[in-house]
């Protein structure tokens, strides 16, 4: 099992292996939520379903911010969001460090540029049997229960609890403004929180399918899983 400090949904750093395969966990989370979501909210539901019927393409910025179990440590990171169903999307880190996380339809790579190193998995491996399997067909009222929380900060909420025990994570938190996804925050098994803020989110642009194609660059140290 990871320490608590490698387990951070989408860590802002690091190169470890335990470090990637939190990335790969946190990226289907976060995607699954985008591509995919669901909420509780009677209000929300029409509003939602036509995103998920809707919606084909998106792009975003985000802001992302890691925070330890005890609230002692807090990260922060970010950059670009892309996605295109289905089971493709793009995170394009670019504070503090440069990283890529792109899902091709097929693989999932991680990129850490600093360390020219890569490393893929199988959509269906990395996805296992997180909530992003939803990506390939599953059922959210089948994975999760749901319930509506109050408005906090000008957004609806909605929280995600997976019935599965023992996964990597313990419960999604997803907040609406309007018909914008504004932010997702999801609490890992150890406690520990990633909250994501989408600003600047665009739907249904036209994405070149180069951007969720990924090569390793000469030279690059490729892990295949």
């Amino acid at each position: 099992m990871t320490p608590p400090e490698a387990a951070s949904p989408l860590p802002p750093g690091g190169a470890t292996p335990a470090a990637r395969r939190s990335r790969f966990r946190g990226v289907c989370l976060i995607a699954t939520l985008v591509l995919a979501v669901g909420s509780a909210r009677a209000d929300a539901v029409d509003t939602l379903r036509a995103f998920v019927r809707d919606v084909k393409t998106g792009r975003a910025d985000f802001t992302q911010v890691v925070t330890s179990a005890d609230g002692a440590r807090r990260k922060t990171s970010s950059g670009q969001f892309e996605f295109q169903r289905p089971n493709r999307f793009r995170f394009a880190y670019t504070k503090p460090f440069e990283q890529l996380i792109v899902a091709d339809g097929n693989k999932v790579w991680i990129y850490d540029a600093d360390l020219n190193q890569a490393s893929s998995r199988q959509v269906a491996q990395a996805l296992g049997s997180t909530p992003a399997a939803l990506l390939a067909g599953g059922s959210l009222d089948g994975e999760f229960v749901l319930s509506a929380l109050p408005a906090r900060d000008g957004l609806e909420w909605a929280l995600a609890t997976p019935k599965a025990k023992g996964g990597p994570f313990q419960a999604l938190r997803v907040g609406f403004k309007g018909k914008v996804l504004t932010s997702v925050e999801i609490t890992d098994s150890f406690g520990q929180r990633s909250a994501l803020a989408f600003s600047r989110f665009e739907d249904n642009v036209v994405l070149a399918t180069e951007r969720f194609r990924f090569t390793p660059p000469a030279g690059a140290d490729v892990i295949e899983q």
